[in-house]
C-alpha cells in the first residue's frame, strides 16, 4: 500500500521504478500528444509515439492491481491532410504487451467552438481508453448513474407485447431488449459518452481537462483509501480530485515548477485535515 499522496518529479519511463508492483487500483493520464506541447515537453513525433510509450506502459502494468483499471485520455492529429493512426497503432501495441482493451469512453467537449480548414471541422470529443491486466476488474457503476431521462414519460405509457420480453435483436447480436425493465426507474447506468465542457482556466498549464473528468472515473473505478496514479500529472487536476474524494493521490511530472506547485497544494490539503 502507498501510506500517502506525493509527487515524484522526473521521467514517468524512470520515476515508475519507485512504486510497487500492484500498488494502484487506477491510472488516469493525459500523456502529451503526439508533436503537441513542444515548448513544455519536447514533442513526440506520431511515427515514435508507441516505442516512446510502450517502456511507460509496461511499468504501469507492473504497479497495477489486477483488479485495477487504466484510463488513458489521448487523441490522433491530422498530418499532411489525414489522420495520423499512432493512437491506433499504440491500442495494438498494448494488447500485445500483455493489456486489455475493455472499453472505449468518449469525452464530448460541450463548449468546444468552430475552427476553419480545408478539409475537416473542429474536434470535439478525446478518447479515454480503458485498459485492464484481467477481465475480472473493480467497477462501480451505481456511482455514476444518471436520471432516466424524458424519453421514459412518453416510451414507458404505452407498452406493445414485445416490449415486455426480452426480444432478439435485428442483427442477431444477442443484445435484445426489454423496456419494462425501465418502468418506474428514476436512475440508470450512463452511456459510454461524458458529456462535460473543457477547462477554461489554464491553472498556468497548457493542457488542463476539467475536474469532473477525472472524478467521474474515480467514482467508477475506486472507494476510498484506493491509490489513483497520474504519471503524467502536469498541472495536478487528478491528484487534487483524488485527494478531494479521500483517495491516495500519486503523480510523476517532467517540469519542476508544475512539480512545485503541486506539492505545496498537496502538502496545503494534508495539513488542513491534520
Amino acid at each position: 500500500m502507498i501510506d500517502d499522496s506525493f509527487i515524484i518529479l522526473g521521467d514517468a519511463a524512470i520515476e515508475l521504478a519507485q512504486l510497487r508492483s500492484d500498488s494502484v487500483q487506477l491510472i488516469f493520464t493525459s500523456p502529451p500528444y503526439a508533436d503537441q506541447r513542444k515548448s513544455t515537453y519536447g514533442g513526440v513525433h506520431p511515427d515514435a509515439y508507441v516505442e516512446w510509450f510502450l517502456p511507460i506502459s509496461r511499468e504501469l502494468l507492473r504497479v497495477l492491481n489486477p483488479r485495477g483499471t487504466f484510463v488513458l485520455n489521448i487523441k490522433e492529429k491530422a498530418v499532411n491532410g489525414e489522420r495520423h493512426t499512432y493512437v491506433l497503432d499504440l491500442i495494438k501495441a498494448l494488447r500485445e504487451q500483455g493489456w486489455l482493451w475493455t472499453e472505449e469512453f468518449i469525452w464530448h467537449k460541450k463548449n468546444s467552438y468552430p475552427g476553419k480548414w480545408p478539409n475537416r471541422f473542429r474536434d470535439s470529443w478525446e478518447r479515454l481508453l480503458q485498459f485492464n491486466k484481467s477481465k475480472k476488474f473493480d467497477m462501480y457503476q451505481e456511482e455514476v448513474m444518471v436520471p432516466v431521462g424524458d424519453w421514459a414519460t412518453a416510451r414507458l405509457k404505452n407498452l406493445s407485447a414485445t416490449d415486455k420480453i426480452r426480444d432478439e435483436s435485428r442483427v442477431e447480436s444477442g443484445f435484445g431488449k426489454n423496456i419494462s425493465n425501465w418502468v418506474g426507474r428514476e436512475m440508470v447506468y450512463p452511456t459510454n459518452v461524458v458529456h462535460m465542457a473543457t477547462e477554461t482556466n489554464n491553472q498556468g498549464h497548457s493542457a488542463v481537462f476539467p475536474k469532473q473528468l477525472p472524478q467521474w472515473f474515480i467514482k467508477l473505478f475506486t472507494v476510498q483509501g484506493d491509490t489513483v496514479l497520474d504519471p503524467f500529472a502536469g498541472s495536478g487536476t487528478t491528484l487534487f480530485v483524488a485527494q478531494e474524494m479521500k483517495r491516495k493521490a500519486v503523480g510523476i511530472e517532467i517540469v519542476p515548477e508544475y512539480v512545485e506547485a503541486i506539492e505545496a497544494k498537496l502538502l496545503d490539503f494534508q495539513r488542513q485535515l491534520l
